[in-house]
């Protein structure tokens, strides 16, 4: 009966040390998610803003590919001092940069 209980706890406490580490993971993928999908909007607002085409919602599905938040802050940086939009798509397709 010992074994029993002593087996329970330990099996419990692995549990519940399984669903903390679960949930720590969730919350922190869905930190993730939204840093890129808040960059990905600011990235398209800046293009909107300046240069006032739709060209820059087609290229949503481009920058929405992209998970690394690096590259996401690098081309957000280009979107605001490019000359173009032919600039930053040039950017953006030149994954090289």
């Amino acid at each position: 009966m010992l074994e029993s209980s002593t087996y329970q706890y330990i099996l419990q406490q692995g549990i519940e040390q399984g669903i903390e580490q679960g949930i720590e993971q969730g919350i922190e993928q869905g930190i993730e998610q939204g840093k890129k999908q808040y960059a990905v909007e600011a990235i398209l607002t800046v293009l909107d803003v300046r240069f006032e085409t739709d060209v820059a919602e087609k290229l949503k599905p481009f920058l929405g590919a992209i998970d690394d938040l690096q590259r996401l802050d690098q081309l957000h940086r280009v979107a605001a001092q490019a000359s173009s939009i032919d600039e930053f798509t040039h950017a953006l397709l030149n994954l090289e940069n």
